[in-house]
Formats: C-alpha cells, structure tokens, sequence
C-alpha cells in the first residue's frame, strides 16, 4: 500500500490531532523532529500551533500523508524562503514518517511528494533542509537525491555530553 498525500489540506480537528500524535510518536521513537524523548502531545502541542498560525498566515504549506485507512501516517512542512535574495529556495522541514510505516517505502514517497509540492511554487529551483547529525538521516536524504552543503560541528545539544552537526542538504529542482 502507498499513501495518498494532500498538500495544503483544510486543519480539520481530526487532523490537528493526526499530525500532534504523528509528531509525538515518532519523536518518542527517537526522530529528529525538534524534541528528544519523552514528550507529550503537551510539549509538541506548541510548536504544532506555532506552524498552523505560519499556515494561516500563508507562509508555510503542509504535505500530509494518509495511509490506507485514513490517519494521518506522514507529513512535512514546505516555507517559501523571506529573504529578497534567497527567494529561489524553499525550506523543507519536520519531515516526519510514523514508527509503524517505517521501512516502507513512505519516507522517500513523502520526499517525492514534497518535490512535486514544490515544483508548484512560482520560482523555486531548490530544496533546502536540515538534518541532525548521528542518525544517518544524510545519507537517506543523499539517496533520495539530496546534496549535503554544509556542516555545523555539534550545534545540536540533544542531551549533555551528546551534541551533534546540523547537516544542511540540498535538491536542485533545475
């Protein structure tokens, strides 16, 4: 089974919860999507309201994907970059695949999907994330097409003692 993706679907209450329980799982199954282990739909409700106000305010899109019998199984959020001279990029982030699809095929669908979502927006030749270092999330990014162009040694504090790179990757869209 594949997913089905939406971009840009309408924030239902159904939905606001799918991607609260979504962000929380796969944080607690160790993610790197902004929280380290063990969170609460509490702790990740803030950030969640934080992106749904960018999405209000026509600043950040969301790409949601539903698995066969509806519920929310995969998401990321796409934002057009601000800066007059950087116009030509968008930033993908909180790319997120639930625990129990993993190993299936989603996380690449979803990166699929999020090209396509950003082929629609006007001007756009490249993609640009971040990714923790230490989970080997950059070399899946690289096989899906990513470039790493850059590094930040131990800019990540996940715990004391235990810091990691912020690994910027790239997919030129041209």
């Amino acid at each position: 089974m594949s997913l089905t993706f939406t971009l840009d679907p309408a924030v239902t209450p159904e939905l606001r919860d799918g991607i609260l329980d979504l962000w929380t799982d796969v944080s607690n199954a160790g993610g790197a999507v902004g929280f380290v282990p063990p969170v609460t739909r509490e702790t990740v409700r803030p950030e969640l309201v934080r992106h749904l106000v960018q999405m209000a305010e026509g600043r950040t899109r969301l790409l949601v994907g539903r698995d066969e019998t509806g519920e929310v199984a995969a998401a990321a959020f796409l934002t057009a970059n601000t800066h007059r001279l950087m116009t030509h990029w968008l930033w993908l982030y909180t790319v997120m695949v639930h625990p129990r699809h993993q190993g299936k095929g989603y996380g690449r669908d979803l990166l699929s999907a999020a090209e396509a979502a950003a082929r629609t927006f006007d001007g756009i030749d490249a993609i640009r994330l971040t990714c923790r270092g230490g989970l080997g999330l950059e070399r899946f990014y690289a096989s899906c097409g990513y470039k790493e162009v850059g590094r930040v040694s131990d800019a990540i504090r996940v715990a004391p003692g235990d810091d990691r790179d912020d690994v910027t990757m790239l997919l030129p869209l041209t």
